[in-house]
């Protein structure tokens, strides 16, 4: 007698098969393109896309808490965001896994968005300003690396030399506040601040409950 064995095919993730840190960067390309298209035809204003905390509290545009992390202000602010996103992105999503890396990045941009809102309460000069871009999850991502690469050696904007990234985020954070008090540039401060608290949060918990993992990991980089 003959057995005939039906073998079924393993269901595929839907985050298998692609890089979800080039496909995000894919995303805020094309929607740099076609938010900015739709902004000079007038089918789009500005408060439509970038997160404003005067309208939050009105409870108006609250969809902006998302459509901003994917809108920026300009060519040179999406160059530098995507290329931190390629690099330091990139690495972060072998480490922890795409579907991991997906919503630790989406939160990370959310949560960013949030701080920016409630801190305007602190700093009323933000509260008519607008947000947009990437570099609140960004700094999520960054902080996340303090946590599981600490001692991994970084190149920040023109220093010549590499900063190990315990070092190096959280001096970042602190000149691009610097330059904004001084220079009086609405850079986002407080959504840089609350992406990196989620990030270290969140390495934190990953450092706890993956103990030998993450010890590995750090090592490896050291």
């Amino acid at each position: 007698m003959t057995y005939v064995y039906r073998i079924e095919p393993k269901k595929r993730s839907f985050f298998e098969g692609f890089s979800v840190n080039v496909n995000l960067i894919l995303i805020d390309i094309i929607a740099f393109i076609l938010f900015g298209i739709l902004i000079k035809i007038g089918i789009l204003s500005i408060d439509d896309i970038a997160i404003k905390p005067a309208n939050i509290f009105q409870g108006e545009y609250l969809w902006t808490f998302l459509t901003s992390m994917f809108m920026h202000g300009g060519f040179f602010h999406l160059f530098a965001n995507m290329i931190s996103l390629l690099f330091i992105g990139g690495l972060i999503e072998r480490l922890i896994g795409r579907k991991r890396y997906f919503w630790f990045y989406m939160i990370s941009g959310l949560v960013a968005g949030g701080s920016f809102v409630l801190l305007s309460l602190v700093f009323p000069q933000d509260i008519n300003m607008y947000a947009v871009g990437a570099s609140g999850a960004l700094f999520g991502i960054a902080g996340l690396m303090v946590i599981l690469t600490p001692n991994l050696p970084l190149y920040i904007m023109f220093i010549p030399i590499p900063i190990k990234a315990k070092y190096a985020i959280p001096g970042l954070l602190a000149v691009l506040w610097g330059i904004s008090i001084t220079a009086n540039i609405g850079i986002g401060n407080t959504a840089h601040l609350g992406g990196l608290v989620a990030g270290l949060v969140y390495g934190i918990y990953l450092r706890k409950k993956y103990k030998r993992k993450t010890a590995m990991i750090s090592k490896h980089f050291s």
